[in-house]
């Protein structure tokens, strides 16, 4: 009866809602998990923390890409510490050739801009979503479409950055020939509905 009571004593405390979203909608998913001021995080990298959602493992990091995992589906995280740093907005047109393709702006009440684009490539979804001063990029099957939606937009928007840490980076030089990133997933021609990871080494 006491542990009823705590619980309940916590739900009161805290305020907790639970919010159900429709998750077979595209739109309505961006909308209602971007619209969120969500402090939750329980990973923390070197200058930026976030929330890796019930369901996701984290797998590894290199440098500022963090490697994912759900459902038998890997996700590539690109933390952008120097456009954060910088402010930069993202600069994006909405393509009518691809499967979905949405624009993200601050001035429709988000806190930052973006871009969700998916690409339908033979029975697989290349999902590129950017917000936040991060980009998560995965293929998944139909399947599982709306869940890695679902997943990118909880992890995207608990992005929280350490301004000092980046600014210490930024004066130590970190970022110098560190341009290192996941890239893009690219279709491997010599095989039906295989893709395979880029890493740029410029």
């Amino acid at each position: 009866m006491k542990r009823i009571l705590a619980v309940l004593l916590i739900f009161l405390v805290c305020g907790c809602t639970v919010v159900r979203i429709d998750t077979d909608n595209i739109d309505t998913i961006v909308d209602v998990v971007l619209s969120k001021d969500n402090t939750l995080y329980n990973r923390i990298g070197r200058g930026y923390k976030y929330y890796v959602p019930r369901g996701v493992t984290y797998i590894d990091t290199d440098d500022l890409n963090d490697k994912l995992y759900s459902n038998g589906n890997y996700y590539y995280l690109y933390i952008d510490a120097i456009s954060y740093y910088n402010g930069t907005e993202v600069d994006y047109e909405e393509n009518s050739n691809v499967y979905y393709s949405r624009k993200i702006s601050s001035d429709e009440g988000f806190n930052w801009s973006g871009y969700l684009e998916i690409e339908k490539v033979d029975d697989l979804y290349y999902i590129q979503f950017v917000y936040n001063y991060a980009k998560i990029e995965t293929v998944v099957p139909k399947r599982d479409l709306n869940d890695a939606i679902l997943n990118s937009a909880y992890i995207l928007s608990t992005i929280q950055f350490n301004r000092d840490v980046i600014q210490l980076m930024l004066d130590d030089e970190y970022f110098t020939n560190r341009e290192e990133k996941y890239e893009a997933f690219t279709k491997d021609e010599g095989k039906e509905d295989h893709f395979e990871l880029q890493v740029d080494d410029d």
